[in-house]
């Protein structure tokens, strides 16, 4: 089904342009014009085929949902939303307030806020169509995991008392959600097909600019980065490249559907399955941007604990998988 793109991209740069195949610009060019195509193309399609699967959620209605169940379901539960919603970190702040406010335990409100920018339904579709299914169940399951131990951890140091004097003043006076504020109305054909069209646009108008910056980082590493390179520095192995990795990755400010051309790049240059993880998650889910939103709704010491849960988290996902790596064998999608 991808091929068209691939030939697509070839038609402009080795056929229009008139590149040489063993040209670094052309192997740049081709991966760009390919992945853009590719990957905007699948963005507006599977955007607007969950959009009308989700035009009846009822976010109140989730909420009731998880304040009605045991604190564990709660993580598994918080973490699913979280998997499922299309937010970046910046954005699911909102949700997260809401969660709080409605007295839903803070470590499954947690568990939502740190597997909300990892996982998102489209992110998962465009790596099993990159990098196969394996690899995406693989960052799946390790994202909810990520997103569970987390929540279980705030809730173990009873976070909730770091969080800002109005959150947590919120948290302590809320009044439980009840059955007759989260009714839906039934939505016709029409109002489903204009509210998919909308959600579709408004993401898309949203993304698309970090789409293109993420691609084209990976292109740039896909063209001019020579093979060796990140091997020699980060690819063989040294124990201190995941960390490494994990850091360099924060001011990357990007979300999980644009960081998958730089996944991509990086594991075809032969960064290690951990390492590539590592940067990948840290990218999407610790970024300048996101701590600077977070201080509003959390004190420093909360944000603190915040940080490092993610950054040690990522760390150890690079060192297990880096030394699991012969046992799971993928390969990137043509």
């Amino acid at each position: 089904m991808f091929s068209i793109f691939t030939e697509f991209a070839d038609w402009i740069v080795y056929g229009l342009l008139q590149f040489p195949t063993d040209n670094n610009t052309a192997h740049a060019l081709h991966f760009f014009i390919e992945d853009v195509t590719k990957i905007l193309f699948l963005l507006v399609v599977i955007i607007y085929i969950i959009a009308w699967l989700r035009a009846s959620l009822n976010v109140e209605r989730v909420r009731l949902y998880l304040s009605g169940k045991n604190k564990f379901v709660g993580y598994i539960l918080g973490a699913g939303f979280g998997a499922v919603t299309p937010f970046c970190s910046c954005s699911s702040i909102p949700l997260f307030l809401g969660f709080t406010s409605a007295k839903i335990p803070v470590g499954v409100s947690m568990a939502f806020l740190i597997t909300s920018p990892i996982i998102n339904e489209i992110a998962v579709i465009l790596l099993g169509s990159l990098l196969g299914w394996k690899f995406t169940l693989l960052y799946v399951g390790i994202g909810l995991l990520i997103g569970i131990i987390g929540g279980i951890v705030f809730d173990l140091l009873r976070s909730e008392r770091w969080l800002q004097p109005f959150v947590a003043q919120a948290y302590m006076n809320a009044s439980p959600i009840t059955e007759s504020t989260t009714k839906t109305p039934k939505l016709s054909v029409q109002q489903r097909h204009d509210f998919a069209k909308n959600e579709t646009f408004t993401i898309v108008q949203r993304i698309w600019i970090w789409v293109l910056v993420g691609i084209g980082i990976g292109a740039a590493l896909h063209g001019y980065v020579p093979e060796n390179w990140i091997t020699t520095h980060l690819g063989d192995g040294q124990w201190w490249s995941v960390p490494a990795s994990v850091i360099l990755a924060i001011p990357l400010y990007t979300n999980a559907t644009a960081v998958i051309p730089v996944m991509e790049s990086l594991l075809l240059k032969g960064l290690p399955i951990g390492t590539t993880l590592a940067f990948c998650m840290s990218a999407v889910a610790a970024s300048f941007p996101e701590f600077v939103m977070l201080k509003q709704v959390m004190t420093w010491r909360l944000l603190a604990v915040f940080v490092a849960i993610l950054l040690v988290s990522f760390t150890l996902v690079g060192w297990v998988f880096n030394i699991l790596a012969p046992y799971f064998m993928f390969t990137i999608q043509g």
